[in-house]
């Protein structure tokens, strides 16, 4: 499902990108020549960035579903923490179980969902199940409660990082198109100059174009990506240490239930 929902959006953005390349920035209303569109009309915008090339559709495809990716991490990661404020969940979870409330605490973490509230429902549920069961002893129950939270753990960390992967390969492909594009660029404006003898300057500021507009897009791609990727890193590692303190806390909790 998951890989079907990356190829969906990687197709859809693929297919927007290249119709507004087509219909939008190589409209023939834009240029002064409607069926070459190599001469933009002066000040046309448009027409200008359609000079690039088709590489230009490429990194508009890029740019895209960086931001795509964008907003879906925005909405997966807000969803990993659940409905309240996490560090509110977290201390009515520890002053809950200081009381031995385990009822009222799995309660709060079917609330609050999320990917800790599951981490520490878990770990609660089988701390439930092994109390009063013989044949767990002492360090042993501490032991099967961190298998659990271990076993949940897994589940829940490929899910905050999902997708990160795709910034990360969005930031380094699209500079490294910018930079094919910038050389198909200047190749082509040095061509159109060997060929006339002289400079034309239609030809070679067609080149420049499709230089300089390849760069541009390969580095505003490359930066959105960078930028969110870091962004998105940070929060999910403080995120998960989040995760960590909480453990440790429910765990000293059980630790000291079960000596007592």
């Amino acid at each position: 499902m998951k890989n079907l929902f990356n190829a969906i959006v990687i197709a859809l953005a693929l297919v927007v990108a290249y119709t507004v390349f087509f219909t939008v920035l190589g409209n023939p209303n834009n240029f002064n020549d409607p069926e070459t569109k190599q001469e933009p009309k002066n000040g046309n915008i448009y027409g200008t960035i359609y000079t690039g090339g088709p590489l230009v559709g490429l990194l508009l495809a890029f740019i895209i579903i960086s931001l795509s990716f964008v907003f879906e991490r925005f909405f997966s990661i807000n969803k990993a923490k659940g409905k309240g404020n996490p560090a509110t969940f977290i201390k009515s979870v520890t002053t809950l179980l200081a009381k031995g409330d385990l009822e009222t605490a799995l309660l709060e973490c079917d609330k609050q969902r999320g990917s800790m509230a599951n981490v520490l429902r878990a770990a609660i549920l089988r701390f439930k199940e092994i109390e009063n069961d013989t044949e767990f002893a002492g360090e042993k129950k501490i032991s099967e409660v961190q298998r659990a939270i271990d076993e949940s753990l897994n589940l829940e960390t490929p899910l905050l990082e999902k997708n990160l992967v795709i910034l990360s390969t969005i930031a380094s492909i699209s500079v490294l198109v910018g930079l094919l594009g910038t050389t198909l660029g200047m190749i082509r404006a040095f061509q159109a100059l060997a060929a006339s003898g002289t400079v034309s300057a239609i030809q070679l500021s067609i080149g420049i174009s499709e230089a300089l507009y390849n760069t541009a897009g390969g580095l505003i791609g490359a930066i959105i990506s960078i930028v969110f990727y870091n962004y998105f890193t940070t929060k999910v590692d403080a995120f998960v240490y989040m995760i960590d303190e909480a453990i440790l806390s429910i765990t000293q909790i059980f630790t000291i239930r079960i000596k007592s």
